[in-house]
């Protein structure tokens, strides 16, 4: 998935990793949420989908770490939860769920290290890919035969967690 910001890619992945989990079908891996505090946008926590684990992707006070706008990247909690949650879902889950490959994320090699074993795992994947954003990861992500892009729209975003669902049961 791909999409502006703020379009509600991250909202799409979870409705349809709730449906998919509603389901009986297994799914980890990762996703980043903004956090605000007192309506101002204050940083990102990441989240592993299988165990609720969280940590800061990035954030307004970050001490170090690459720089991103105003955020600094907190590399530590990015491979430590990120990268391992992807890992661990290529290992133990029928399905792998990423949010996002961004400009964040794509400072880690150790990311980019587990985004590239759940290519190969053969297993079914959501993906939230930043519009963009300018990497050979992101392009594989867009190219893959094995793989279809949706935008995400206000048109669509409603329907499309439903469409992903079905989409991804025909491949297991």
């Amino acid at each position: 998935m791909t999409g502006a910001p703020g379009v509600g890619k991250t909202t799409v992945l979870i409705k349809t990793v709730n449906s998919l989990k509603y389901n009986g079908i297994s799914v980890g891996g990762m996703v980043s949420q903004e956090v605000r505090k007192g309506g101002v946008r204050v940083g990102f926590e990441i989240v592993d989908l299988s165990d609720e684990k969280r940590g800061w992707l990035s954030h307004v006070n970050q001490a170090n770490g690459p720089q991103v706008g105003k955020y600094r990247v907190n590399m530590a909690d990015l491979e430590e939860i990120g990268a391992k949650a992807v890992l661990k879902a290529v290992d133990k889950c029928r399905v792998v769920a990423i949010d996002e490959i961004g400009p964040m994320e794509l400072f880690s090699q150790a990311f980019k290290q587990s985004v590239q074993i759940a290519f190969g795992s053969g297993k079914p994947m959501l993906v939230v890919v930043h519009a963009k954003a300018k990497d050979h990861l992101i392009r594989e992500a867009k190219q893959r035969e094995d793989s279809e892009t949706f935008t995400v729209t206000s048109a669509n975003r409603e329907f499309l967690p439903e469409t992903l669902r079905k989409q991804i049961v025909s491949l297991l």
